[in-house]
């Protein structure tokens, strides 16, 4: 004969089981943080501490490191370990490219909102995240066949260059700064356009004065963004800009980027050596630049919450 469970012992049982699944969702969570705090110091911590070695341990000087044009890891006499025309190179291209995105993608985040029917967004939607889909190898390829000869051809030039590599990474930021200032741009109050048309505002005036200055926090945001994946992009830009190590004089003139020097030369270099160190604190400059970045993020969200 079945035991009678009273209306108490089931609501007990029931608070109990409500709690056990209280306590298990809280450990998961703070498992889950604590595994990505762990992970982050982690890294700062592995690239710190190999980064500064060139500095601390080999003797190499900072300032020549960061203003020195000659790059000459391999002198059995003097060594030389100018990053300049790297770090040159990588500010070249992503200021570039963000330059020629930004006006794309707030533009197409625009059109989206504002301008477009209903089914406009529906079809240009899933063109954006398509183009996040696809992997970086497959940009450089395309710009390594189309544009490189393109430019060559048309431009001067070697077809390998800033421009070529500028072209490429815009692409790619693209969908990044269109998705960000879409989303900015959609989740405004519908009472600033209501407003604005009250006031006997035509469309374009709404979105130039109206509209475009209440989102801006967040269209730089999706600009800033954009521009952190292109500080860190390395083989597409490396497929078209050149991998040279002298500093570029224009755009149509080749270079290379410190994501694309570290990726070359890190297989070619033994663990430890003064140049693999070396290496090693171009990647911190780079752990730096994008702490730069999400600080940059961090101010501008909190301008917009205010």
């Amino acid at each position: 004969m079945e035991k009678t469970i009273s209306a108490q012992e089931r609501l007990l049982k029931s608070k109990k089981n409500w709690m056990d699944g209280e306590v298990r969702g809280k450990v998961i969570v703070f498992l889950c943080a604590a595994i990505m705090i762990t992970a982050t110091l982690a890294i700062t911590i592995f690239l710190g501490t190999k980064g500064l070695q060139s500095f601390v341990k080999n003797g190499v000087s900072l300032i020549e490191f960061l203003t020195s044009k000659v790059w000459n890891p391999t002198d059995p006499v003097k060594p030389q370990f100018g990053a300049l025309p790297f770090i040159v190179g990588s500010f070249a291209v992503t200021f570039l490219s963000a330059i020629i995105a930004a006006p794309l993608g707030i533009g197409g985040a625009i059109f989206m909102t504002e301008i477009a029917p209903s089914w406009g967004r529906k079809i240009l939607q899933p063109v954006i995240e398509l183009l996040v889909g696809i992997p970086s190898v497959v940009y450089g390829f395309i710009g390594l066949t189309v544009l490189v000869p393109f430019v060559r051809n048309h431009l001067g030039g070697l077809g390998f260059s800033l421009l070529s590599g500028t072209i490429v990474l815009s692409i790619m930021i693209l969908p990044t700064i269109t998705t960000i200032a879409t989303d900015a741009m959609s989740t405004l109050p519908k009472s600033l356009r209501e407003g604005s048309y009250a006031l006997g505002a035509t469309r374009w005036q709404t979105i130039r004065k109206v509209l475009i200055p209440a989102a801006m926090p967040s269209l730089l945001t999706a600009v800033v963004l954009g521009m952190a994946r292109a500080f860190g992009e390395a083989l597409a830009v490396q497929m078209v800009i050149g991998n040279v190590k002298t500093l570029p004089h224009s755009i149509l003139d080749a270079s290379a980027t410190l994501t694309t020097i570290i990726t070359m030369n890190m297989g070619y270099t033994t663990f430890g050596s003064v140049e693999n160190n070396i290496l090693w604190s171009m990647g911190l400059f780079l752990l730096i630049m994008s702490f730069a970045f999400i600080l940059l993020i961090r101010y501008l969200s909190n301008r917009r919450k205010i």
